[in-house]
């Protein structure tokens, strides 16, 4: 995980980088602030664990809560795309899932994760199923966040 995030912020030198996290709770700022020197890229994050601050922090729209849930496309989207501009960044990653031991009302199974990520030039987000304990597809999310990073700013 070390290299990984060296490999991000050196991919990121002269920008900055912030996170917004549900399932993963701080997880991608930790490991990414393991990393000596990080603070001159990583700005910091949002813990986003609840709709309400999906919606009053992040400025995730209601309507697109309600209509996909909190595990979904747009609201990984949104939420990228909101932690960008609440914290003033150039890159901005985020994570929204199922990390167990249920799923959700939406239909959604335990390890379904929707990655968000957003720059000056676009916003998207991936989708991916992880398998696994609740730390391992908390981790695995980790490790998908950091590399959509880098895919986008190899």
């Amino acid at each position: 995980m070390t290299k990984l995030c060296s490999d991000v912020l050196n991919a990121l030198s002269g920008k900055t980088l912030v996170t917004a996290e549900s399932l993963t709770g701080g997880g991608i700022g930790a490991a990414l602030t393991a990393v000596s020197g990080a603070s001159s890229v990583y700005k910091g994050g949002v813990i986003s664990y609840t709709n309400q601050v999906k919606e009053h922090i992040l400025s995730v729209p209601g309507d697109v809560l309600a209509q996909h849930g909190a595990v979904s496309a747009p609201v990984a989207e949104a939420m990228a795309v909101g932690v960008r501009k609440l914290l003033n960044a150039d890159v901005a990653v985020s994570v929204t899932g199922l990390a167990g031991p249920g799923g959700d009302a939406y239909g959604n199974p335990v390890g379904t994760v929707y990655i968000g990520y957003a720059d000056e030039k676009q916003s998207l987000s991936v989708h991916r199923i992880f398998t696994g304990t609740r730390e391992e597809v908390r981790q695995q999310t980790i490790a998908a966040a950091l590399k959509l990073v880098l895919s986008q700013n190899p």
